[in-house]
């Protein structure tokens, strides 16, 4: 039990500081996406030329955003509405359907990683999108198509970091199942991302 105690608490640690730029990185994405849209809005309403682009990048944005920010939901909520009627039974009925839960959802989230990274890897993720492009020189005389598979990757960033939460919260039900006390998961608040 010492042995899997240490790893639950290295692997905790792992994710709190992952998840921790995750979120700042994902309120960055945020405040962009925000700002895209209010320029959007002035040039559509105010000028009569809407913008090409900003909509397609504010999707972009908000998806990686998602991907940023709901391991740590997931991390710190779980099963709310099922842990409100687990928290009705016995200790040890609860602990069991809690790891039973944990264990299928790591089958679930194994199997939308795969899916996940074909989509980055595979022949969608060739295509470019229509309307973002990148400088690829200094003077900006050449510029580059994002292609589809930098956007499918939030996607699947954010099931990989949900899917090694989901085991650092399989090793905590194991050691609750056992009778070990960790301490509680930090809010997001007390990770310096508030």
């Amino acid at each position: 039990m010492n042995s899997i105690a240490y790893l639950t608490n290295q692997l905790g640690r792992l994710n709190a500081a992952v998840l921790t730029v995750g979120l700042w990185l994902g309120a960055g994405a945020l405040g962009i996406m925000l700002f895209f849209m209010l320029m959007q809005v002035f040039f559509r309403y105010f000028l009569g030329n809407a913008l090409a682009w900003s909509e397609e990048a504010s999707r972009f944005l908000m998806l990686w955003m998602t991907g940023l920010m709901v391991p740590t939901a997931f991390r710190q909520g779980g099963f709310v509405a099922i842990g409100m009627i687990v928290d009705l039974l016995p200790r040890l009925i609860a602990n069991l359907i809690a790891l039973s839960f944990l264990l299928l959802s790591a089958v679930v989230l194994f199997v939308g990683m795969r899916i996940g990274w074909a989509e980055v890897t595979g022949i969608g993720g060739r295509f470019a999108m229509s309307a973002i492009a990148l400088p690829t020189s200094f003077d900006f005389s050449t510029w580059m198509k994002i292609p589809r598979g930098w956007m499918m990757a939030s996607l699947a960033t954010g099931i990989t970091l949900m899917f090694v939460v989901n085991i650092e919260l399989i090793l905590r039900a194991l050691l609750n199942l056992f009778g070990e006390r960790l301490a509680p998961i930090p809010i997001a608040g007390q990770l310096g991302a508030e």
